[in-house]
């Protein structure tokens, strides 16, 4: 090339991107987390440090390919923020929170991966503390007893809420009503137990109603019946739950019912919920019942910034009663 043709580094740089950029301007990618931190005594009267809702790195995307159709993706890994450890300490996956790619329309949106299930992807709505509150939520601690999304997906020990090798869709919003379906192809497999894994959730909300019916059926035969409903009024929110989770190995059963309701007063939000359980064991006469209530509050110094104290108290049968209390804060970007 003759030298005065030859151009500086950084215009040649400069050139390069800008031809690459009418690609790339119809695409996008997003770096997106929740980090949650406190202090807290735990139900087993052990003092601990560390994430006590949940934290999470997530790598997002969206490409427009033109006619409303769009290509999606998304890489989410949780993480114990005292510690720095991958949640589970290694029998989970690295992206255990989810890791799919798909397709969207007007006709809704495909997935195929790994992601909640069409039921927990909704059922967390209907809980004070959204279940992931591991002090107060009443559907962590008494919900879903005997139906883990999968029995043996995370190297053998169970998973609640996220289904492997899965299909996911859901539904555009029709005058309020969505609709989430999702299924794997494959047989998964637990001791003595193997099948295909279904899960489906209904869910209505607009105006100050919302509500849903949720059915999930893993791939040990196990079943989870779920009803949530939820009505505002000003600042505040009652909400109520049932959940139904049967064993597909055996007669034994839990019912759970909970009420809890919001209340916000400016950048303080109050929370309570109070649920009770009654489980049924092959073998053993009468039912037990487990009863917990909790109360807690949020205080949001910023729109991604929170400080929040949490209680749970819990009276199982046969077990003394206990108490776990803890502070913490969260950020969101």
């Amino acid at each position: 090339m003759h030298p005065s043709l030859r151009l500086p580094l950084g215009v040649t740089a400069a050139l390069l991107v800008s031809t690459a950029l009418p690609a790339a301007a119809q695409s996008g990618v997003t770096v997106s987390g929740y980090l949650d931190a406190g202090m807290y005594r735990d139900f087993d009267k052990t003092n601990r440090l560390g994430t006590i809702q949940r934290s999470n790195l997530a790598f997002s995307g969206v490409e427009d390919l033109g006619s409303g159709l769009k290509a999606t993706f998304r890489l989410s890994t949780r993480f114990e923020m005292g510690t720095g450890a991958q949640e589970g300490q290694g029998s989970k996956p690295f992206w255990h929170d989810e890791s799919t790619v798909g397709l969207q329309g007007d006709w809704g949106h495909v997935r195929l991966g790994r992601a909640l299930s069409a039921m927990w992807s909704q059922e967390w709505k209907y809980d004070a503390f959204s279940n992931v509150n591991r002090i107060a939520s009443t559907a962590w601690h008494l919900a879903h007893t005997f139906t883990p999304t999968d029995r043996a997906s995370n190297n053998g020990d169970p998973e609640y809420g996220r289904m492997a090798n899965g299909i996911f869709y859901d539904s555009p919003n029709w005058g309020g009503v969505t609709v989430h379906l999702s299924a794997s192809p494959e047989r998964t497999t637990a001791p003595g137990r193997d099948g295909r894994a279904v899960s489906t959730a209904v869910n209505y909300d607009q105006g100050p109603a919302a509500a849903m019916l949720g059915y999930e059926r893993n791939g040990s035969g196990d079943k989870d019946w779920f009803a949530g409903g939820k009505y505002r009024f000003g600042a505040a929110a009652v909400l109520l739950s049932y959940n139904h989770s049967t064993a597909g190995d055996s007669s034994d059963k839990s019912r759970m019912v909970s009420v809890g309701g919001t209340y916000a007063m400016g950048a303080t939000t109050l929370r309570a919920s109070y649920g009770q359980q009654r489980v049924h064991l092959d073998g053993v006469a009468g039912d037990v019942t487990n009863k917990m209530a909790s109360v807690g509050a949020e205080h949001n110094l910023s729109k991604r910034t929170m400080l929040y104290a949490s209680l749970g108290h819990q009276r199982f049968d046969q077990q003394p009663s206990r108490t776990a209390f803890g502070v913490g804060m969260a950020h969101a970007f």
